[in-house]
């Protein structure tokens, strides 16, 4: 095994085995108003929806979590398999191991074999702006052929990369590449943070580019700040440990991150939010502030690694705790969600100063 299947196995016991989370969940702030004559019934509520041109059962993706060693298969799998039944996204955890080992292509390819709607590839900004055009648009090519996607996620992980030993600092000419990229391959281009979040001036400038869309990945779910703490804990490597509890809840939190998107200048671009979703509760909330669609990595995690079975009642029931939220505040359809009424700060709708 070589040093990069090696840490993406320990990401992976990490986030089964310890606390990585941001050490407040901002969708706790985001108080929804019950409506109390809700005038719906709940069998009506219809949770379908459309992103990226693709229809989906519920607005929800499964975030990308793993690959690139060998039991992220296993793990692909499965959740390839809540993805089909549901009839919703998916996307797989960055692909370029694959790109350098042939052997490990299978751990993600394994989701070809499932009819998912919307199928996401993952590279790493700090591993493109590192190729040359023509290698990038070739390589591009590769990962998404590799799983037959349907749009290319590049992802945005400064946070976790300068925290991280043997982390890719790389990021000027990023912009650039991402603007020829929108421009030149050949299918669409989502912009993706992993945990740190996206400022209405980042959201600003990317929506000067073609890009499809942003996933504003923002604070309040895994700190990949925390997960390279504990690596660093396993290894006894106290400067890295420092560094990882320094930055353990840096970034942009993620309701936040959703507002300022929005905000951006003439931003009409679907946006995804991930951060610390958990349930159909958070689902709700996200696209009630502004979201198309809700992404969910960790949640799904646990169970993916147990079965199929674990995975599918999971799912199942953050989908239904989706129509529960929409029958409390009396929306019968996802596209009605933004019409609920809302408070976002830290004391809920009933506090008074």
């Amino acid at each position: 095994m070589n040093q990069t299947e090696a840490r993406k196995r320990e990401h992976i016991q990490i986030a089964l085995e310890e606390n990585i989370s941001a050490h407040h969940n901002y969708w706790d702030d985001v108080h929804l108003i019950h409506n109390a004559l809700p005038e719906i019934n709940e069998h009506d509520i219809d949770i379908t929806t459309t992103l990226f041109g693709k229809h989906l059962g519920a607005p929800i993706i499964i975030s990308a979590m793993t690959g690139g060693y060998s039991e992220a298969k296993k793990i692909n799998e499965n959740l390839a398999v809540a993805a089909e039944k549901f009839q919703v996204g998916m996307g797989v955890g960055s692909q370029r191991s694959a790109l350098e080992n042939a052997r490990l292509k299978d751990t993600y390819s394994i989701i070809k074999s499932y009819d998912i709607p919307l199928k996401i590839a993952n590279i790493g900004a700090s591993q493109l702006v590192l190729w040359d055009k023509k290698t990038i648009l070739e390589n591009a090519g590769k990962i998404v052929e590799m799983i037959d996607a349907d749009i290319l996620a590049v992802c945005l992980n400064f946070l976790q990369e300068v925290v991280q030993p043997e982390g890719e600092t790389h990021a000027k000419g990023c912009q650039k590449m991402i603007q020829m990229l929108a421009d030149e391959f050949n299918r669409p281009i989502l912009v993706k943070e992993s945990g740190a979040g996206i400022s209405y001036e980042v959201a600003d400038r990317l929506g000067q580019t073609k890009i499809a869309g942003i996933d504003i990945g923002g604070l309040g779910g895994t700190s990949f700040s925390a997960v390279e703490y504990y690596r660093a804990k396993q290894k006894n490597d106290q400067y890295n440990m420092r560094e990882g509890q320094t930055f353990w809840d840096w970034g942009i939190p993620a309701p936040t991150a959703i507002q300022e998107t929005g905000n951006a200048t003439n931003w009409e671009l679907p946006i995804i939010a991930t951060g610390g979703i958990r349930h159909g509760l958070d689902v709700a909330r996200a696209l009630i502030i502004g979201a198309d669609a809700a992404g969910i990595a960790h949640s799904l995690l646990r169970p993916a690694t147990i079965s199929q079975e674990a995975t599918l009642q999971e799912f199942d029931m953050i989908t239904h705790e989706l129509r529960t939220t929409m029958f409390l505040t009396g929306i019968a359809s996802i596209d009605e969600l933004p019409k609920v009424r809302y408070d976002y700060g830290p004391y809920g709708p009933y506090y008074y100063a």
